[in-house]
C-alpha cells in the first residue's frame, strides 16, 4: 500500500493494486452485505477495505467490518469519516477524524482521457468556458465531481448529476449547486488520478 500526501494533512489516503486474493480480506458480515456480487466486485471492495483498515490502525482503531447502508455508503467507526474508491486495477481509501474533517469523499480513475462524447455530460457550460479542451478531455473534473458527490451524499442525502457540481480548480472548491454547499477539493495525478473532496469538522470552523 502506498500513502498519498495531500495538502490537507489531517486526511489519510492510501492506494494499492487490486489482487486476486483481496476477496478473502472481507469479513463474513461484509461478504453477506454484498450478497450475490461477482468476484471482481468483492476483490475491489476487499482491496479498498484493506487500505481503510490499515489507515484506521494508524488512528488506533482495531480491524473491524466496514459495512454499507442501503444506499451503498460505507459505515465507519464512531468519530471517523471515510470514503472508498476503485477502478479496475487500483483501490483507494481516505479517512479522517470527524471532529477535524466533517465530510469526506475520494474517487480514483485511470490516468487516461475521457471516452469520446462525455465532455458535455461531465462539464457544465460554465466549466467549458473556464477550461481549455486539453483539461476537459482529461478525467480531472470527472474524478473531482465523483469525490464531491461521495462527500455530499451522507450529509445532504441528494442524488447528484455531474451538472449539479461545478469545479473551480483555481480556488480548489467544488460547488454543489442544488444543495447550496461547497467542498474543498484536491487532485493527485500519477498512473491514476485521485480526487479528494472534504468539509472541515465542527472543531475547525
Amino acid at each position: 500500500m502506498d500513502i498519498i500526501r495531500f495538502d490537507q494533512p489531517n486526511i489519510l489516503v492510501g492506494i494499492r493494486p487490486i489482487e486476486r486474493v483481496d476477496e478473502a480480506a472481507l469479513f463474513a458480515s461484509e461478504v453477506a452485505a454484498f450478497g450475490r456480487a461477482v468476484a471482481k466486485v468483492r476483490r475491489q471492495s476487499g482491496a479498498a477495505r484493506i487500505i481503510a483498515r490499515t489507515l484506521l490502525g494508524k488512528l488506533g482503531v482495531p480491524p473491524m467490518p466496514i459495512l454499507r447502508t442501503q444506499s451503498g455508503v460505507p459505515t465507519w467507526p464512531a468519530g471517523i469519516v471515510g470514503s472508498l474508491a476503485h477502478h479496475d486495477t487500483v483501490a483507494a481509501a481516505a479517512i479522517a477524524e470527524k471532529k477535524i474533517i466533517g465530510a469526506l469523499g475520494i474517487d480514483i480513475e485511470p490516468n487516461e482521457p475521457l471516452p469520446d462524447g462525455l465532455i458535455d455530460l461531465v462539464a457544465t457550460s460554465r466549466e467549458q468556458g473556464m477550461y481549455d479542451l486539453r483539461l476537459l478531455q482529461r478525467r480531472d473534473l470527472f474524478v473531482l465531481k465523483e469525490a464531491v458527490y461521495k462527500a455530499c451524499f451522507p450529509i445532504c442525502n441528494q442524488i447528484l448529476e455531474f451538472q449539479d457540481v461545478e469545479i473551480d480548480i483555481n480556488s480548489n472548491i467544488g460547488y454543489v449547486i442544488k444543495a447550496n454547499c461547497r467542498f474543498f477539493i484536491e487532485l493527485y495525478n500519477s498512473n491514476s488520478i485521485i480526487g479528494l473532496a472534504y468539509q472541515m469538522g465542527s472543531d475547525q470552523r
